[in-house]
């Protein structure tokens, strides 16, 4: 939008737009993820929780609303609007489909639509990535890598942990699905490192330096603390596959304590069942100041619930790059008597 503007033009950005915009960016986004942390942690972001909206008739469906405003130099507000579907699966659609809105920080007038799904997966991944290169500082660098769950979100953080400085020489996989599986192990994992396909998560986890839970778990479902007695790192980002023993046995960083406590995540369940919150180490804002320095003799747990203020920074870079390589849809006319106003455009 010109200095000059008062009501900017309403664009749309396709998936097939974001996902150019987004093309070969993967390490600038990482750092992108981790300016929004920091920006999150200086108090320069309104993130409110989330809203979800479920149905009486479909239990397992849910459409999930994440209002943000970001300030610093981003300087903008907007919403995602985010619908998991897992029945969607079975009509060979995706799960999750989304889009991201976003809003004039001057004026509230919002200016782009964009599809969001991608954007969203990119923001996780790139999450994942901040936290595993913050939390693996004074341990040993990761060898062996291991994924629970074969999905499109554990697709995207494989290729965001891929640009960490690892040489990780082996990769492991477990889904209850195991063509799932077979597949990640073949399309996403191979290439050169040792890749194993597990039977079950617990076989995974003992046998692996990272875990990354990328589940649709919607209740704990590893109750063994003995399974993490080789002291991983676990970026469980499906929030809901570990027990209360597990939690409580571990260092546990989250991006936003107010945020993840809530929902029957994890970490929710144990507040529920102690009464108190005292097992939460920090935040991964403090990990990154140094306010907090993670152990090494214990497992290490990063749950992140999903902020919305991510969405906007990822959101408001690909709109950014989408305009400049004219890669978006102007809808003229989207807003109506504006000549009554006297504004201009």
């Amino acid at each position: 939008m010109a200095a000059d503007d008062t009501i900017p033009a309403f664009s749309v950005v396709s998936g097939a737009a974001v996902e150019r915009a987004l093309h070969g960016r993967r390490r600038e986004l990482i750092d992108l993820v981790e300016h929004a942390y920091r920006l999150h942690g200086q108090g320069d972001t309104v993130n409110p929780p989330s809203y979800f909206l479920r149905f009486p008739d479909r239990p397992s469906a849910r459409i999930i609303a994440l209002p943000a405003s970001v300030g610093g130099d981003v300087a903008v507000d907007g919403i995602k609007w985010i619908s998991s579907f897992p029945t969607n699966l079975a009509l060979g659609i995706p799960r999750a489909s989304a889009l991201l809105i976003l809003n004039d920080a001057r004026t509230g007038v919002p200016f782009a639509c964009l599809e969001g799904s991608i954007i969203s997966a990119v923001r996780t991944a790139a999450s994942a990535a901040v936290a595993a290169r913050a939390l693996v500082a004074g341990r040993d660098t990761p060898r062996r890598v291991g994924y629970i769950g074969a999905g499109l979100i554990a697709r995207y953080i494989h290729a965001y942990l891929s640009e960490l400085d690892w040489k990780v020489e082996q990769y492991a996989v477990h889904d209850l699905d195991a063509g799932y599986a077979t597949s990640f192990a073949e399309r996403v994992l191979g290439g050169g490192a040792d890749v194993r396909v597990h039977d079950s998560a617990a076989a995974l986890i003992r046998d692996s330096d990272v875990v990354v839970l990328a589940t649709t778990a919607a209740t704990p479902h590893l109750h063994d603390p003995a399974l993490f007695a080789h002291h991983p790192l676990v970026l469980h980002v499906s929030l809901r596959d570990l027990g209360e023993d597990v939690v409580l046995g571990a260092a546990n960083i989250v991006d936003d304590v107010e945020h993840v406590l809530k929902a029957n995540t994890s970490v929710h369940l144990t507040e529920q069942r102690t009464g108190h919150r005292d097992f939460i180490d920090g935040t991964l804002y403090d990990v990154l100041t140094g306010a907090v320095t993670v152990p090494a003799d214990r497992p290490v747990i990063f749950s992140p619930f999903g902020l919305g203020v991510l969405d906007l920074v990822v959101g408001a870079t690909v709109h950014r790059h989408a305009t400049d390589h004219g890669d978006v849809t102007t809808v003229d006319g989207f807003f109506h008597e504006l000549s009554r106003h006297g504004a201009a455009r």
